[in-house]
């Protein structure tokens, strides 16, 4: 067996056949990125950009410049984070386990994030925000957002107020861009269920596409500060790993829909990110959507090969403990008491909710849909669907706080909205 395990070693020459293929100056791949760069200003420059926009005080400033309705929620957020409005994180564990019991006995060093998924509107977090301080409940620590990004910018500041807000509660957040095949460069997803099983090649971004998605988070990040992104398709997938090699400083996590649903699958994510690594070791793969598929023993061997690969404190597996009630998985599916047994052994998991308890949401006349995510805002308005579909976000707000719940009644710490609990 150790014969043949040396058989797979990859040998220093053929490394250097593909070293010498990505730094070919003829190379027309790796040319266009680096004009892309160039065209920008430069990795140093675009990253500055993006730290200046991404200020608090200049995208309080920007929305105050525009008269924006969300200037006074955001000091309204501002204030009870700075009087400690929200319920702590010791006292939320004492509501769980009881008053008198001792808190320390929870492990915080395999603490699950707490994860919610889709936050489409700013409005939406506002009376998550809301309903967290009247029921002495978490906001998550790490927030999805599908919205369309285009028309955010243009919603009274949606964009500049969920980036601010963000900053303000402590979580991360990440934003999915508008070049995602859903803008009509997929064939297979323009017909419909017509022609939905060609999508079974793979999300589509065909032929320029790949450059329009570098472009498209450049703008984005230097104009909004804005520096985790959905990927979906492995050819941006590379490219946010050589963009970061080249100096830009992006992030992004990779969706379910890519679909690493096996240890062979996610050792080839694994694998890409650390040969595209820094010198200091940093990638741009802060975390990745596992399958809706896996099973605890696919997490644990997962984990073993991130370990080994060093990746184990940068690359966060985000597993869906719910999913949206239709269009995605078979229901009833609650991965809640599987997270459980596996986060006492495995770290650096993140538990997201895309949908409510499935009991729940069965009762609901509109429970949640993943097509929903691609609502426009008037059509959105037009079926006088807005609080419904807020709503279902307050579902898998509920759910959060189950899972929280969950994990702390068996010893197991979550991370919260730092800045809130």
């Amino acid at each position: 067996m150790t014969d043949l395990n040396s058989m797979l070693k990859i040998k220093t020459k053929d490394l250097d056949i593909v070293n010498e293929l990505l730094t070919n100056p003829d190379n027309v791949q790796v040319k266009a990125l680096c004009e892309l760069i160039e065209k920008f200003g430069g990795a140093a420059a675009i990253n500055k950009k993006a730290e200046l926009a991404r200020n608090p005080e200049t995208l309080m400033q920007r929305l105050k410049d525009m008269n924006s309705p969300y200037v006074a929620d955001l000091e309204w957020l501002m204030e009870q984070r700075d009087n400690k409005a929200f319920i702590s994180m010791d006292d939320y564990c004492k509501t769980v386990l009881g008053k008198d019991a001792d808190v320390s006995a929870v492990d915080f060093s395999n603490a699950v994030t707490l994860e919610v998924s889709a936050m489409q509107f700013f409005p939406w977090l506002m009376a998550q925000a809301r309903q967290a301080i009247d029921k002495k409940e978490l906001l998550p620590g790490r927030i999805i957002r599908v919205r369309n990004m285009a028309e955010q910018v243009e919603d009274n500041g949606d964009i500049l107020a969920t980036a601010l807000a963000m900053q303000i509660i402590g979580a991360t957040y990440v934003e999915s861009l508008d070049t995602r095949g859903t803008d009509g460069s997929n064939v297979h997803l323009a017909g419909g269920p017509a022609t939905l099983s060609g999508f079974f090649g793979g999300i589509g971004q065909p032929n320029h596409y790949p450059m329009k998605w570098a472009e498209e988070y450049l703008t984005y990040y230097t104009t909004y500060g804005i520096k985790q992104v959905l990927n979906v398709n492995s050819g941006t997938i590379l490219l946010g790993y050589m963009m970061h090699r080249l100096g830009v400083d992006i992030e992004f996590k990779i969706s379910v829909f890519v679909g690493n649903d096996n240890p062979y699958f996610i050792l080839w994510t694994l694998m890409t990110a650390k040969l595209f690594s820094r010198k200091d070791g940093t990638t741009s793969l802060v975390g990745f959507n596992l399958s809706n598929s896996v099973n605890n023993e696919t997490i644990r061997q997962a984990n073993m090969l991130r370990k080994q690969l060093g990746l184990e404190k940068q690359v966060r597996f985000e597993h869906h403990i719910t999913e949206t009630y239709k269009s995605i998985v078979l229901q009833p599916y609650n991965r809640r008491d599987e997270l459980v047994q596996i986060a006492k052994e495995v770290p650096n998991i993140s538990a997201k909710h895309e949908g409510g308890e499935p009991e729940i949401e069965a009762t609901r006349e509109h429970p949640s849909d993943i097509f929903d995510y691609f609502m426009a805002k008037k059509d959105i308005l037009a079926g006088n669907l807005m609080d419904t579909l807020m709503d279902n976000y307050l579902d898998k707000h509920h759910s959060v706080n189950l899972t929280a719940q969950a994990l702390i009644r068996s010893g197991i710490g979550v991370i919260a909205a730092t800045n809130l609990h």
